[in-house]
């Protein structure tokens, strides 16, 4: 269910809040294959599937840079901030990907607005978010994520 908000003001009252999680996404082949084609990274672990499921994984695995960049797609499926004129993703405080995302796996986006800062003309949104592998036992990755909005 995604939370809309109507400038900076509105925003600013969701600090501290659960964003709550997103609809579940899976992780395909295909979506792999194009990703390991936009980076050049085509190592064998993520787009040779016969060569992976005799790997260390069993199958071939998502790289963690695609699952990272899910994010923003999750994300706003949690989030929708309407009455700004700009919206820029300014970085990251911490990455890390505890567990491999094989081809096939569904992951979705658990999220908290952990804190919303004055910048000059605009606000700095800090979120904390989790994305999790559906029945796994630990998540995909573990990441805080740093957004400006400006009115």
């Amino acid at each position: 269910m995604s939370i809309t908000v109507n400038g900076l003001d509105e925003l600013k009252k969701l600090s501290g809040s659960d964003l709550g999680a997103s609809e579940w996404i899976e992780v395909t082949q295909e979506r792999i294959d194009t990703f390991a084609d936009a980076t050049g990274d085509h190592q064998w672990i993520h787009v040779d599937p016969e060569r992976a499921a005799e790997g260390p994984f069993g199958a071939p695995i998502a790289h963690g840079y695609l699952t990272l960049s899910l994010f923003i797609p999750l994300f706003t499926e949690l989030l929708d901030v309407q009455g700004v004129t700009t919206k820029v993703n300014y970085g990251l405080n911490k990455v890390r990907f505890p567990s491999p995302v094989k081809v096939g796996s569904r992951i979705r986006l658990v999220a908290k607005l952990t804190s919303v800062e004055d910048v000059p003309g605009g606000v700095q949104i800090a979120v904390d978010g989790t994305v999790e592998i559906d029945g796994g036992q630990k998540p995909a990755a573990v990441l805080q994520s740093l957004s400006r909005f400006y009115a």
